[in-house]
């Protein structure tokens, strides 16, 4: 089968990953995932959950990470196109409080590997996208945390529709900045 490429970002453990893809007349064939071809990069993760979301035009979901088991995530959209960010928010990492901000859409048939300890959220810039993640760890509601969206400390810089806010849940609308989370983390 083909080979995967693996652009490691400017951000410790964060991978941008172009799968191989394989079209003709009939249409495609893409491999989406490879433990070998992961595991020669570096990247020896067992998922241990799959996740799909469908959201419309304007939703912004993040920033999101859970605190005592943190997930390592490859993400990847199915249909559609969002503006992907994740924020390094480990302490004691090089690359703390930097932000990376990707699209990714059906098709340009790109991933992203978010390493364990990172915030993630991605900004749905089509009528629709429906969003898969692939998880290193189980979801526990009572282990979520999150960062607000517009923290100015981080200064990221969303490709917000018609200069419009963004659609949020009560959720995302409520979590504190950066400073908050590591205070009180």
């Amino acid at each position: 089968m083909g080979r995967f490429t693996f652009e490691e970002t400017e951000i410790n453990g964060l991978y941008l990953i172009d799968p191989p893809v394989f079209e003709d007349t009939r249409g495609f064939f893409v491999e989406l995932y490879n433990g070998r071809d992961f595991r020669e990069a570096g990247l020896d993760v067992a998922f241990v959950q799959d996740n799909l979301s469908l959201s419309v035009k304007g939703v912004l979901r993040g920033l999101h990470l859970q605190a005592s088991h943190p997930q390592g995530k490859l993400v990847r959209v199915l249909r559609g196109e969002v503006f992907d960010v994740v924020v390094d928010v480990r302490e004691d990492s090089p690359t703390f409080c930097r932000w990376k901000g990707t699209v990714l859409s059906g098709g340009n048939w790109r991933q992203i590997f978010i390493p364990p300890g990172l915030a993630h959220g991605f900004l749905v810039l089509s009528d629709e996208a429906e969003f898969l993640y692939k998880c290193t760890d189980f979801y526990d509601p009572e282990d979520e945390r999150g960062i607000l969206w517009n923290d100015p400390d981080l200064g990221i810089k969303w490709p917000l529709i018609g200069g419009r806010a963004p659609l949020l849940s009560a959720k995302d609308t409520a979590w504190g900045t950066l400073r908050e989370f590591i205070r009180d983390n």
